[in-house]
């Protein structure tokens, strides 16, 4: 038995911190690599920002599963992105998608890796991936 008194839990023990959250468009990233990753995320902190969210725009126009496969590697290194950031939601906006069947599990896969990453994955567009 802890002889310790537990005063709440971890979210009721938080308090609000002076930080303003912002999106962060994939786009407007030069690289993905972890030392660039940490000089933004550095340069966020001293600038009084918290990433909260990572937006990436994806396609899958073409009926290729090379393509597919390439397009959702991309989507998976701003996966791994968000989660070095510390962003709480991935939000993939898919314009095109050609062959849903082949889509739907490669996304699955990335929503699959963002959870494990502690990150939530919100998919805005034609396709929809079970939870």
């Amino acid at each position: 038995m802890s002889t310790t008194s537990s005063h709440g839990s971890t979210i009721d023990r938080c308090h609000p911190a002076d930080a303003t959250p912002v999106t962060i468009e994939a786009a407007a990233l030069e690289s993905t690599a972890p030392a660039y990753l940490r000089d933004l995320k550095e340069r966020l902190t001293d600038e009084g920002l918290v990433p909260a969210e990572l937006t990436v725009d994806a396609c899958f126009d073409e009926d290729c599963s090379l393509a597919t496969q390439a397009e959702v590697d991309r989507i998976r290194g701003y996966v791994r992105a968000g989660s070095f950031l510390g962003v709480g939601t991935v939000t993939v906006t898919v314009d095109g998608v050609a062959d849903p069947e082949k889509v739907r599990p490669a996304l699955a896969a990335c929503a699959e890796r963002a959870d494990r990453d502690g990150l939530a994955f919100a998919l805005e567009g034609p396709i929809a991936v079970d939870a």
